[in-house]
């Protein structure tokens, strides 16, 4: 699958990668792939600096990854993390534990 997905990229001039297949990638990688976080987090970022790719919002993306690196979140609560820092949002609301690690922003429990 890798050597066919690397040829489409090379073949298309553009494409937008979604949020939802970036979180996709990622749990493949981890799943099946067994790779550690941080090179799960240099191939991402590899591919969003494709020239051929394209996201909604990139500073949210980078910043999903870098919290899923260094924070150790799973990238769904990375994500959510990264959109309540990017609309100024002091809470979310989660049962996942781990987003207590993040400094300046608070979880409350349903």
């Amino acid at each position: 699958m890798a050597e066919r997905a690397t040829a489409a990229l090379k073949e298309r001039s553009e494409l937008r990668l979604v949020d939802l297949v970036l979180a996709e990638c990622v749990y493949v990688l981890e799943s099946f792939y067994e790779l550690s976080r941080p090179r799960i987090a240099e191939l991402m970022r590899a591919a969003l600096a494709l020239p051929s790719i394209s996201v909604d919002d990139e500073a949210l993306a980078l910043r999903s990854l870098e919290l899923y690196e260094i924070e150790r979140l799973d990238f769904a609560e990375a994500y959510l993390v990264a959109c309540a820092e990017g609309c100024d949002a002091a809470t979310v609301m989660s049962f996942d534990r781990t987003i207590d690690r993040v400094a300046g922003l608070s979880r409350i429990e349903p």
